[in-house]
């Protein structure tokens, strides 16, 4: 099939997305990546929120999914980490992109990980899984969340040890960020896991925070809905298991009209 067969359907604006341009791309593995765009300079979001993002389908209508917008909301650009899957309506040709190509970021920000939707608390526990640590990226580098908390626990579950996308940054590069790390090196505490593999902390979240030993690892207490706060993004699967874990120890499920202990993103699916 010929280059002019295959390529993309131009890129059109519509009254509700944003054209925005492919400004860098990185692919970590053959199932991960991520990649930043330029950013509207009226484009505003919570850290923690999600887009509409996508492409045109041939037709010329938007192809559209959900991410979580992984850069902080003090950044000149727009950060997203994905997965690729292969007959993905949309990742099959997105993990194609490369610099200077357009997207489509909706106009309207949206999601429950955001900070009003939470009680004041001691400790920020933000649970990930797989590509469920991108809002956390746009978090842990949010100065509010460190005003709000004393200690800030960001979690990174995989399968195998070269899935721990962004571990350099979380572990090193953040804390020690010479504007920000005064503010993030005494408080983040990162924690990543692995299922598949040999690794320091092995398992699934889940059965680390049942028993005990994420605690144990991090020195902190157990759980407790009078001082933690808990959010949550991963798959479906995993969230409905850690739900009950935050409903079994007290914890109250929290949103923006009413504040609670725990807060999770039911927003996405694989495309």
């Amino acid at each position: 099939m010929s280059e002019a067969a295959t390529a993309p359907a131009p890129v059109k604006a519509g009254g509700a997305f944003l054209v925005e341009k492919v400004t860098h791309v990185q692919h970590w593995t053959e199932s991960l990546f991520s990649f930043r765009t330029t950013r509207d300079p009226a484009f505003r979001f919570e850290n923690g929120q999600f887009v509409m993002l996508g492409l045109p389908k041939e037709d010329g209508k938007p192809l559209l999914r959900a991410y979580s917008i992984a850069s902080p909301n003090w950044a000149e650009e727009l950060e997203f980490y994905s997965i690729k899957v292969a007959d993905g309506p949309l990742t099959s040709r997105l993990q194609k992109i490369e610099v200077g190509d357009d997207l489509l970021i909706g106009k309207k920000p949206t999601g429950t990980l955001v900070l009003d939707a939470l009680k004041p608390g001691r400790t920020l526990y933000m649970l990930g899984t797989g590509t469920g640590l991108a809002p956390w990226l746009s978090l842990a580098r949010d100065p509010e969340v460190y005003e709000r908390f004393d200690t800030v626990v960001v979690t990174h579950t995989v399968r195998e040890v070269r899935d721990l996308n962004y571990r350099e940054q979380l572990s090193e590069e953040w804390p020690n960020d010479p504007d920000l790390g005064e503010m993030i090196g005494p408080k983040l505490k990162y924690y990543p896991t692995v299922t598949r593999e040999p690794f320091p902390t092995n398992g699934r979240i889940t059965d680390l925070i049942t028993s005990g030993q994420i605690f144990t690892d991090l020195g902190l207490p157990p759980l407790d809905p009078a001082v933690d706060r808990v959010m949550m993004c991963g798959g479906p699967s995993v969230l409905v298991d850690l739900k009950a874990i935050m409903l079994d120890r007290g914890f109250e499920e929290g949103s923006i009209a009413k504040p609670g202990d725990f807060v999770l993103e039911k927003a996405f699916v694989e495309t």
